[in-house]
């Protein structure tokens, strides 16, 4: 894997609605989608582009030249628009675009760029064309005739990372009005702002989200620090669309004292319990016609009271589902557990080039992690073997890695891997606003 040198515009497609397409007209959206795929494929590299993959009903593409990208997903939209061309079925396509400079390997890309425009996509509706300001800025004084840009403003995407403001293209031949963005905001959830990007995790977010749309109780397990809330926080951005009384994210850790559980739920989702009467009767009630995922964040020192209430609430609310994160099962009838992993990490007693270590999400997030806290930090043939130590005897453990990642600031990460003998010393002291349990 290596850094590509230039600025690169990515390209992301999707078909809205393709699930029920496949399951009304299954023969029809075959060979619709064949010539979907030829479409899309001429379009892209009709206007200088490179399909790297195609997504299932869609596409990921890299361009040079932002505008050859915006040009592209233009002529597309428009040769979609005739539904002669994809067997009279109406296939409602939108489009992401980002720039930025990524990770390469092979013919793949990876980094936060190319991340950035799949989650761009995805707040689209089908026939929408959707930019971010970094080709917006590139392209606004080079735009064929007819062609325009709109201003949607700052938008939460779902990488519960920093607004990215969205700009819409407008074209004389499309349609230009389309209901609110699938952003953050247009379902009701308190989940978090995250201050750090979400690293690695590919495979597993997929799987978390295969099971919350199956299982009603889903629980995330595995030892402190592996990453279950970020997982699950991630997790439900995702799903967020399937829950149209929202996303409710339920901090336990600072609760010590077991019958607080329900008030700890109830605070979060705004139910009132009534005078005289116990709190569990208010979720209950509220919980009963709602269409909601209640994410239950640290539940393995109130394992009875989760595991109790979660009980009540799903027996309750025929539509509600639970998200929960343990180091425990909770042992409730019906309940999915996924075992977290550990972040990949290289092997530091085998020979590699230093350009191999972001093959592993455990170094690609020491790297991140390091960069934020010393501007100047770079991986070097000589420091790799140390990155791949630290990684490797932190067991791929993400908070013991950005913890030790944190200490660039003040050792180089020689000195880092060297002091790991005494690791649980060395990172004792973290980010001053973490929880106790997650300060060693």
């Amino acid at each position: 894997m290596k850094l590509t040198s230039a600025i690169t515009t990515y390209l992301f497609t999707d078909i809205e609605g393709s699930t029920r397409l496949w399951e009304q007209e299954p023969e029809r959206m075959r060979l619709a989608l064949a010539r979907h795929d030829a479409i899309l494929r001429a379009a892209i590299e009709g206007n200088k582009g490179t399909v790297v993959k195609m997504t299932g009903d869609g596409v990921h593409a890299t361009f040079d030249d932002p505008l050859d990208a915006v040009n592209a997903a233009a002529e597309l939209q428009q040769l979609l628009a005739n539904e002669q061309a994809t067997e009279s079925l109406s296939l409602l396509v939108r489009c992401g675009m980002h720039a930025g400079v990524d990770e390469r390997r092979d013919s793949d890309f990876f980094g936060r760029a190319v991340n950035r425009a799949a989650r761009i996509m995805s707040v689209a509706h089908g026939g929408q064309m959707l930019l971010s300001q970094a080709v917006a800025v590139l392209v606004r004084d080079r735009l064929p005739e007819g062609i325009e840009l709109r201003d949607l403003g700052e938008v939460r995407l779902r990488d519960l990372a920093t607004l990215e403001h969205i700009f819409q293209i407008l074209h004389p031949q499309l349609r230009r009005e389309f209901p609110a963005l699938r952003s953050l905001e247009a379902i009701p959830n308190n989940l978090p702002l995250q201050l750090t990007s979400f690293i690695g995790r590919e495979l597993e977010v997929i799987e978390v989200k295969k099971l919350v749309r199956k299982h009603r109780l889903v629980t995330l397990l595995g030892v402190g620090g592996i990453g279950k809330t970020r997982l699950s926080l991630q997790a439900a951005a995702d799903v967020m669309g399937d829950y149209p009384d929202g996303v409710w994210f339920v901090e336990l850790a600072p609760v010590t004292d077991a019958r607080l559980v329900p008030q700890a739920v109830a605070s979060v989702l705004g139910v009132k319990e009534e005078v005289g009467r116990p709190v569990i009767e208010a979720l209950v009630k509220y919980v009963r016609d709602r269409q909601q995922l209640i994410i239950l964040d640290n539940c393995e020192h109130l394992l009875s009271a989760c595991a109790d209430l979660a009980k009540q609430l799903l027996q309750s609310g025929p539509r509600l589902a639970i998200l929960a994160s343990s180091r425990e099962h909770l042992h409730v009838a019906g309940e999915s557990v996924y075992s977290v992993p550990a972040l990949a990490a290289p092997d530091p007693y085998q020979k590699f080039m230093h350009t191999a270590l972001t093959q592993y999400a455990a170094a690609r997030l020491f790297v991140d992690r390091a960069v934020a806290a010393q501007p100047a930090f770079a991986v070097s043939q000589q420091n790799a073997v140390a990155v791949a130590d630290v990684c490797h005897r932190l067991d791929g453990i993400p908070l013991a890695i950005e913890l030790a990642a944190a200490r660039v600031r003040a050792m180089s990460v020689e000195e880092i891997a060297a002091r790991l003998t005494d690791r649980f010393r060395l990172l004792a002291r973290g980010d001053r606003t973490a929880l106790p349990r997650q300060q060693t």
